[in-house]
Order: structure tokens, then C-alpha cells, then sequence
């Protein structure tokens, strides 16, 4: 039995509002369903509330459902619930106008205990008026929980700045939304494409979502809702993990979830469970996996890692605002009801607790990866292997964490096959050793070669070795580590007094050597801190490293002219051989013995093609002493 409709204008100028809500205000058509669905549920929570203290509404909040049903005949998608519903001036009040939130009235009602158990998520009130994104009318039946059946209410409207009221018989309380799908999203119209958007969403809803399917899943039937063939899936997991307290929760139930949020086979090696109770509260739950997918390195700037909830309900991929880079690793789930959204909640806003709640994500993650380094077994090695080039990214990143971050980053050692820490280093150090020496490489093979080495490890000094493409950037910004000073081995040695020692002939010897090199070489000196080599590339303390040269030149960058200094071994076997040659002879050497001192240094030849020619006539030389 329903009544003649009467015709309202909405309370605002809806026409240019619901235009820019559908063009520019939502992102994405499938936010629709999580609106709707949302709604759903704080009216079912609405009704739980009230029948505590209502009589008249006790035994209504038993067995509380959302259905989604569609017929693809009609070309309807129908969005119902049993909750709270609305009496005429309700529905006028709350759907006559835009961003009126029925959810905030209702919360600023409560107060006390009652409040802080009001899971609702509603903040705008305009989360309704999505609809009308994929829907070209919208049709709302709706009953208020306790009164008549005879005093429902049908709302009508295709959203061009009127609606239509119309008193209607509704046997259920609470609301069912049918939506007229608009001829380019008649393809959400199947059961597949609705399971996903629900689960993708929803899935931790507390209310079951029941998606009611034709007979034929495909959707190419009409609407069964009376049809004892359809089918009915309760697609959503109602409970979401993170709200229930960790003593209830089994590992298995950690790792399956796990499987379930990161669609990850392998287990994770660690996890973390957080809990924060009081004005401002939220749940957190990270996971630090055991492996990477493949394109991790590759994509910095990917966001999906964690996910945010509001109130169990989807919101988005927020990484970008609570994950720094450097742990794009990471997975999990953050849960609050009091992160500030845009108006369409698709974008996180500034505030206190979003800087808190970043900060916590923060501290939790280095915690788990701190307790799988200090372990040091088979977990800690899958997570170096898979993610530890990636962690040296915060300590250029994160400079309020730049030395925890240090102190998880394990690098080569002269004096030791396995990886190293910071800690370690200090350490095995001497009483009177303040300095942190490095040594950077293309490779562990060519960084235990270098000539830099000779005088460090006849002193029994250490050497830590950085060979990974990032080191260089990671070490230009760590000068200092529990207030010890980081050095480069090409720069200084431990041994600087001890070249004051070498005789005037070899200062004569180094003369010539800088005479033959011209401009390709600022100074060149004797030193005693070379046992093998014959000589070494030598830098400023502030000198960009040659490493760090071609990197940046293979990027792409601008990089400063720099002529380096040698060092000549006037012990060597060649360095002393030069004496004795013709200024020809000499200053070819000269040039190869330059040369040499690059490649070993990781530098790059400006003219690759004479220093073979150098070498070559050597060979032939040596070989074929009567050859012209």
C-alpha cells in the first residue's frame, strides 16, 4: 500500500554538488558499494545501541545482516539491511541534505562508555549520495526500527535537484536502496565482479554480507530474491584479526591471515600486534616477510603495503602517508577512527595522530627486524638477502632513525667472511681507534684486492667493505656512528706520519712521474703504505670517490671534473725499472701505471684504446726483444 509521492527540492544546490562529486570528488566508481555497505552497518550498530536502552526495540538487533542482490534483467543493484531505518523526517533530514551525517548526530548523542563502543564510520554524509556515480536513480525503502509497518518511506531520485517522498507499507525495518545502473556499469551486474568489490572493501565488516546470486552465477538471469534457487554467499570474514585481543589469537591464525592480506605463500618471518586504547586509539598489525616480490627494488614509490581501515572498512593503500620508503617491505594493517579523510575518503589528511601512528609503524617495523638480526639464523639471512638493500635506503631517508637503521645494516669485512655490524666493527676495534675505516667497490672480489689494503692489513686493521650500488649514497650520509668517525680508505690511512721517512730519490722519481702525467694528476708523492701495489688513486676527505663518479654519470648526472693524486710504490719492481728508462719509455709507464691505479680504484680510462696500445707494445716487448 503506498501513497501519492510529493516532490522536494534538496536543502542545497544538489545539482552542481552531485556533478562534482561524480566527476571530481571520487576516484574510483567502486567506492559506491563501500559507502553503501558502510551505511549499512552503523545502521544495524545504531539499532544495537538503542535496543539497550529501548525496550520497544529488544530481539530486533538478533541476527543482523547486509544483503547485496542484483537483477540484471532490471538492471538494478540492491544494497539492504535490518538496522535502525529512518521515519519520514529522517529521511528528509538526512537524504534531503547533502553532507547532513546522521552518524555524527547520533554520536554527539552519546556519551561516556556508549561512545567509546560506537563503532561507526560515517563522518560527511555525503558517502550516500555516491550512488549516484554508477546509478542514473536511486530508489530508498526505509522503516524505522519500533514503529507501524504502515509508516514507511520510498525515496526517489535520478539526482538533478528534486526528490520524491512517498509514505509506503514496509513489512522489515530498516532500508533497502535499489540502484538503477546507468548503461556503462550495467557489468557490475555479476556475482564475481560484486564478490570482489565486497571483499576487496568490506571484508572485515562486522555485520555478515550476504550476496544473494541468481541461479545462473553469470548474472545473465533476472532477480531470484524469491527464488529458492538462488544462491546466498556470506562473501565478507565479519571478524576482522587485528580487533581481537592477541592472547585469542593462535600463530596459525597470524600466518593465514598473513596469506590472505598479502597474497604471499611464504610465511612471514615476524609479526606485531598493537593495540592503543584512549582518546585517540588504534590497532596496528605489521608483518615483516621472508620474500620479495620481484620488482621491489624497482618500485619505490608502490603503496601496498598497508593497508587503512576505518572502522574495519577498506579505505586505502596508505603507505605513502604511514610507510616510509625504506620500508615498502612491510605489510599489515592499521585500523582508527579518528584519522582525518577528505570529503571522500579517499585521501588522509594531515594531522598529530597520522605523525603518531606513522611514528609507531616506524618503531614496530625496526623491532621486528632488529629481533630477526640479533637472532642472526636462517630468518635473518632470508631477510638480508630479500630486503637489506632496501633498509640502507633510511639512513638517507630517516634522519631522526638514521643510527637504529645503522645498527641493522650488516656489510663485508677484510678481516672476516661473514657480514658485519656497526656494533660489531666498534667492538673488535682497538682502545686508541676512533675511526670507522670503509673501503667502497663494484665487487667483494675487487674491494679485497685493492691496493688501499696493504698497510691495513699489515697493521691488523679493519676494513669494512661496501659493495652493494647504494653504499656510496648510504655512507655519504653517515660521517659519524656511536661517535665514532667513518673514513674512507682512500682518502686517508692510519700510517700518515710513517711516509715522511721515504728517501729523496724516490721524491725526485715521483717528480718525473707528475711531469709525465701533466694535468691528468694533481700531486703525486712516495709512500710506504703500499706492500704489492705499484701505486694508488688517492682522494680528498671531501672528494666525491670515482665510484660514486660513474654511478652518478650512469644516471645521468652532471658530474664535477676531479683530477686525482697518486701515490707510487717506490719499492715496486716497475716503480724502480722507470728510473732507469728513456723519457719515451718513462712516460708511457707513467701513463699505464696511472691507468692501472684507476681500474683498480673503480674508475673509468678516458681513452680506454691507448692504454691497450701501452700495454701491447709492452707484451711484444717482452717477448720479442729484437722486434722495431
Amino acid at each position: 500500500m503506498t501513497d501519492q509521492p510529493t516532490t522536494h527540492a534538496f536543502g542545497a544546490e544538489v545539482n552542481q554538488l552531485l556533478k562534482l562529486m561524480i566527476n571530481a570528488l571520487y576516484s574510483n566508481r567502486e567506492i559506491f558499494l563501500r559507502e553503501l555497505i558502510s551505511n549499512a552497518s552503523d545502521a544495524s550498530d545504531k539499532l544495537r545501541f538503542e535496543a539497550l536502552t529501548n525496550d520497544a526495540l529488544k530481539g530486533l538487533d538478533q541476527e543482523l545482516a547486509i544483503q547485496v542482490s542484483f537483477d540484471s534483467d532490471k538492471k538494478t543493484l540492491t544494497v539492504e539491511d535490518h538496522g535502525i531505518g529512518m521515519s519520514q523526517e529522517e529521511v528528509i533530514a538526512n537524504l534531503g541534505t547533502i553532507a547532513r551525517s546522521g552518524t555524527r548526530q547520533f554520536l554527539e548523542g552519546l556519551s561516556g562508555d556508549a561512545k567509546s563502543d560506537a563503532n561507526l564510520i560515517g563522518q560527511f554524509g555525503v558517502g550516500f549520495y555516491s550512488a549516484f556515480i554508477v546509478a542514473d536513480e536511486v530508489v530508498v525503502e526505509t522503516r524505522r526500527a519500533g514503529s507501524d509497518p504502515s509508516e514507511g518511506t520510498r525515496w526517489a531520485s535520478n539526482g538533478e535537484g528534486e526528490y520524491q517522498l512517498t509514505p509506503i507499507t514496509k513489512d522489515s525495518h530498516g532500508t533497502r536502496i535499489v540502484l538503477h545502473l546507468a548503461e556503462d556499469h550495467h557489468d557490475l551486474l555479476n556475482q564475481w565482479q560484486l564478490q570482489r568489490i565486497i571483499k576487496h572493501y568490506s571484508n572485515h565488516i562486522a555485520f555478515p554480507i550476504e550476496l544473494i546470486a541468481p541461479a545462473d552465477a553469470s548474472g545473465d538471469q533476472g532477480d531470484k530474491g524469491d527464488d529458492p534457487e538462488a544462491s546466498i554467499e556470506v562473501v565478507n570474514e565479519a571478524k576482522a584479526l587485528w580487533t581481537r585481543p592477541k592472547s585469542e589469537i593462535t600463530d596459525e591464525e597470524y600466518t593465514s591471515f598473513y596469506t590472505t592480506l598479502s597474497h604471499d605463500n611464504a610465511p612471514p618471518l615476524q609479526w606485531a600486534h598493537h593495540q592503543v586504547e584512549g582518546t585517540q586509539s588504534y590497532s596496528l598489525l605489521l608483518y615483516l616477510p621472508s620474500q620479495a616480490p620481484f620488482d621491489l627494488l624497482m618500485n619505490r614509490d608502490t603503496v601496498e603495503g598497508l593497508k587503512l581501515y576505518i572502522q574495519r572498512v577498506f579505505i586505502m593503500d596508505a603507505a605513502e602517508q604511514l610507510l616510509p620508503r625504506y620500508l615498502r617491505f612491510m605489510r599489515g594493517v592499521v585500523d582508527s577512527a579518528d584519522l582525518p579523510l577528505n570529503v571522500s575518503r579517499e585521501i588522509l589528511q594531515d594531522s598529530p595522530l597520522l605523525k603518531k601512528i606513522r611514528a609507531t609503524v616506524i618503531k614496530r617495523s625496526l623491532d621486528l627486524i632488529a629481533k630477526v638480526t640479533e637472532a642472526g639464523d636462517e630468518e635473518w639471512k632470508k631477510f638480508w638477502d630479500a630486503f637489506g638493500t632496501i633498509l640502507k635506503e633510511g639512513v638517507i631517508e630517516d634522519f631522526e632513525n638514521r643510527e637504529k637503521i645503522a645498527s641493522l645494516l650488516r656489510f663485508s669485512s677484510s678481516e672476516s667472511d661473514k657480514l658485519t655490524g656497526l656494533d660489531q666493527y666498534i667492538g673488535r676495534a682497538g682502545e686508541d681507534q676512533k675511526t670507522i675505516w670503509y673501503l667502497t667497490g663494484d665487487n667483494l672480489q675487487v674491494a679485497k684486492n685493492s691496493p688501499h689494503l696493504e698497510s691495513f692489513k699489515q697493521q691488523g686493521t679493519e676494513v669494512l667493505l661496501l659493495t652493494d650500488r647504494i653504499d656510496e649514497w648510504v655512507i655519504s650520509h653517515l660521517s659519524t656512528y656511536q661517535d665514532f668517525e667513518l673514513k674512507s680508505v682512500t682518502a686517508a690511512a692510519p700510517d700518515v706520519d710513517k711516509d715522511e721517512a721515504v728517501s729523496e730519490s724516490a721524491k725526485k722519481l715521483a717528480g718525473r712521474v707528475k711531469k709525465a702525467l701533466g694535468e691528468r694528476v694533481g700531486n703525486v708523492k712516495p709512500t710506504s703504505r703500499l706492500t704489492q701495489s705499484a701505486a694508488r688513486i688517492v682522494l680528498g676527505d671531501h672528494e666525491m670517490s670515482l665510484q660514486m663518479q660513474k654511478l652518478m654519470r650512469q644516471a645521468g648526472q652532471d658530474v664535477p671534473e676531479t683530477t686525482p693524486n697518486l701515490e707510487i710504490n717506490p719499492e715496486h719492481p716497475l716503480i724502480q725499472a722507470m728510473a732507469s728508462q728513456s723519457k719515451a719509455r718513462f712516460e708511457d709507464l707513467a701513463q699505464l701505471v696511472f691507468d692501472q691505479a684507476l681500474l683498480a680504484e673503480g674508475g673509468e680510462l678516458a681513452d680506454p684504446s691507448a692504454y691497450i696500445q701501452r700495454v701491447n707494445t709492452l707484451l711484444v716487448e717482452a717477448y720479442a726483444p729484437d722486434a722495431s
